[in-house]
């Protein structure tokens, strides 16, 4: 069976950053990437290189940083106050440190996380990039089945709800009341 819209599909594969030997991701047999192909809850990019493969079927392929999380945006960086990140007072120093990644919302209560790159007595610097932004991306792998998604599957998603990815890689409600695409578990 090829892989075409519609279909629930199970990959396994390692990702690294395209010409190093930096490995970001490794899924394997014991609990492959599932999903149904088309309903918009993976980049569209990864999801053409795989159209039309069948089950054995092996994939190498590179996502270009503009195919996948984009570039960097300098815009993405910014100073919040420091006030914002205290607690009685005192700054929470186990949540802000340097490299740390500490989840936030925005005004309108979706979810992201935000990169810790700079600490001053005034404010905190974020980066609010995805980490994989401005990053090259090299998948290889297999696929390891294709079956007809079911009608439940098409109306709810492969795991109960119809969130996808937006064009800016956040998660977007298509048709879930329930709250769960704010949650972040879209797959996004």
């Amino acid at each position: 069976m090829n892989i075409t819209k519609d279909k629930v599909i199970a990959v396994t594969y390692e990702l690294k950053v395209n010409g190093t030997d930096e490995v970001v991701e490794i899924v394997k047999d014991e609990n492959p990437l599932s999903f149904i192909y088309g309903s918009g809850t993976l980049l569209k990019s990864f999801e053409e290189h795989l159209n039309g493969l069948n089950v054995g079927n092996k994939f190498d392929f590179v996502l270009k940083s503009d195919d996948a999380y984009g570039p960097l945006n300098d815009q993405a960086i910014m100073d919040l106050p420091i006030a914002s990140f205290m607690i009685d007072g005192k700054l929470d120093t186990e949540m802000i440190k340097l490299g740390n990644s500490v989840p936030m919302k925005d005004s309108h209560g979706r979810q992201f996380n935000g990169k810790v790159i700079a600490i001053t007595e005034e404010n905190v610097e974020m980066d609010f990039n995805h980490p994989m932004a401005g990053k090259d991306l090299n998948f290889k792998g297999i696929v390891v089945d294709v079956r007809d998604a079911t009608p439940e599957e098409l109306s709810k998603g492969l795991y109960g709800n119809s969130c996808g990815c937006g064009d800016d890689g956040g998660c977007e409600p298509s048709g879930c009341d329930d709250g769960s695409c704010g949650s972040g578990g879209c797959g996004c």
